[in-house]
């Protein structure tokens, strides 16, 4: 995770951001430090990435690249407003003493746009990363990628219409996915929840799962109730002042596969 000291909103690169209603970083602050107590409440380990100056969305570290095992695979940015954080999670991680550590040569917005899933990554296109991109990764890791395609600009990144439950499930918005990509999902994933609307678009499936807690938004409660049907413990959380930028718990979460 990487707190958000130079949070802001800016510029506008996707359609959550108004760079005229700006952001409040003291309140995103406590909101970010709010989910890692909770993370680290539930037993799990952060380790916190140092922000840089005018990088105001270094905070979504999920998007820093893709860990599995001892490779790391930082990322490159679409837009020119974040192409430094590449360079800046790469040095980061090259530091952390991990086997292998390259950077995507091919658009790669890290996870994103790529969840693994059991044996495969699920990975999208459409808005952000490049299809070419997929085929880096699966050469990289030596995991096979699936492709999906986005269709709904709300949705840039995968992680805003697609949680990773445990191993081999998973909720989603199937509408905000092309007509082909639904049908992979449907066959891939035929018991996977599917989120309503409502949901969606307070990202609610932007969230992280360790196999029983699922954190996300607090606000989307027809998904918390699917989520405790199926025998999850929902835990939820309030990070409307980063929602401002597109992000929520997911977002500010690189998993260390």
């Amino acid at each position: 995770m990487c707190r958000p000291d130079h949070f802001d909103v800016r510029y506008a690169i996707n359609p959550w951001m108004d760079p005229t209603k700006g952001a409040d970083r003291a309140l995103a602050l406590a909101q970010w430090e709010t989910l890692r107590a909770t993370f680290e409440g539930h037993g799990h380990r952060v380790e916190v990435v140092p922000g840089e100056p005018d990088l105001p969305d270094m905070v979504f570290a999920a998007n820093s690249g893709l860990i599995v095992g001892d490779r790391v695979m930082s990322a490159r940015f679409t837009h020119a407003e974040r192409t430094a954080e590449g360079p800046a999670y790469h040095r980061w991680f090259a530091e952390r003493g991990f086997a292998e550590v390259v950077a995507a040569r091919e658009i790669n917005e890290g996870e994103g746009d790529f969840v693994l899933v059991g044996e495969r990554f699920l990975a999208a296109t459409g808005f952000r990363s490049s299809p070419a991109a997929h085929r880096e990764v699966e050469r990289y890791f030596g995991i096979p990628v699936v492709s999906l395609e986005l269709v709904d600009p709300r949705f840039y990144h995968l992680d805003t219409v697609l949680m990773v439950l445990g191993a081999g499930e998973i909720a989603y918005y199937p509408p905000a996915f092309s007509t082909e990509s639904q049908k992979v999902l449907a066959d891939l994933f035929p018991d996977a929840v599917r989120a309503s609307a409502a949901d969606a678009e307070v990202l609610g499936l932007n969230g992280v799962s360790d196999g029983y807690h699922v954190y996300f938004s607090g606000r989307a409660t027809k998904l918390a109730a699917q989520l405790t049907e199926r025998g999850y413990e929902p835990v939820g959380l309030d990070l409307s002042e980063l929602l401002k930028a597109g992000g929520s718990v997911k977002c500010c979460t690189l998993e260390v596969h």
